[in-house]
């Protein structure tokens, strides 16, 4: 009695062990699909955003109900000015967004004035060299581009916020490696002039003589391996279930052995 009464207890915490985790890898397999279809939905508004002709950029009073959701990636087009203040290199390893950017390099952060006199921060595009490397001295350079007001075609973006391992900003050499615009504005007086807006602008248009920086089109590279995670889910959980299935059988044919061998000691 005492070991049919350890068999059951032990083949009910089995159970109830085997039952959580299928219950668990289902649910993520259902998640990784649910995220399959939200990740879908962001590639689809996310390429009608960027193939959408350009509208004009926000008015000042519009900029604080601004939000990266439903704002970001627009296309845009306004006329401004470079001013000649210093610029910011913002280290990257290559892009999510540009297929003409695969190697390591910077990009060109630049302060540009709007008619209205407030200032906008213009990501001016790639730079595939090492311009980051220029020390105190230099910090009165020329900006990369400068002089007359310009129309400019580019696409609504947010600043970053630093992550808990990002190096934090070289001011000698006025490099940075996340796109923390405030930041930069704070550091280099970008904001003293006038209200500086709370986005930036990638630039796709116009092309600077020279082609450096190198302003491009955007496009949309998200990873989607969401089924396949999905799949891995479902067949860890048939493993499981299938593994404890050949297991309650071997528990059953332990348990009707003693039986069937007193049924032939009997006869």
């Amino acid at each position: 009695m005492n070991s049919a009464a350890a068999r059951r207890r032990s083949i009910a915490g089995m159970s109830l062990i085997a039952l959580t985790m299928v219950a668990v890898l289902l649910a993520l397999g259902i998640w990784q699909l649910q995220r399959r279809d939200d990740k879908h939905r962001l590639i689809a508004a996310l390429s009608d955003r960027l193939a959408a002709e350009p509208v004009a950029l926000p008015a000042a009073r519009d900029w604080s109900a601004l939000d990266p959701v439903p704002d970001e990636f627009r296309r845009v087009r306004f006329t401004a000015t470079y001013l000649k203040l210093p610029d910011v290199m913002v280290y990257s390893s290559g892009s999510a967004v540009r297929d003409d950017v695969t190697g390591p390099g910077t990009w060109a952060f630049l302060p540009a004035q709007l008619p209205d006199g407030r200032i906008v921060v213009i990501n001016a595009g790639f730079v595939p060299n090492t311009m980051q490397e220029r020390g105190a001295e230099d910090r009165a350079v020329q900006p990369l581009l400068s002089g007359e007001a310009a129309t400019v075609t580019g696409y609504l973006r947010f600043p970053e916020q630093p992550g808990l391992f990002a190096p934090a900003p070289n001011l000698d050499k006025r490099l940075w490696f996340t796109r923390d615009v405030p930041a930069m504005a704070a550091a280099l007086g970008w904001d003293k002039p006038a209200e500086i807006a709370p986005f930036y602008i990638d630039l796709e248009a116009p092309m600077p003589a020279g082609g450096v920086p190198k302003p491009g089109p955007l496009g949309v590279h998200l990873r989607d391996n969401h089924l396949q995670y999905a799949v891995t889910w479902f067949g860890l959980a048939a493993a499981v279930l299938i593994t404890f299935v050949f297991w309650l059988r071997g528990q059953a044919w332990q348990a009707a052995a003693p039986s069937a061998k007193a049924s032939r000691r009997i006869a």
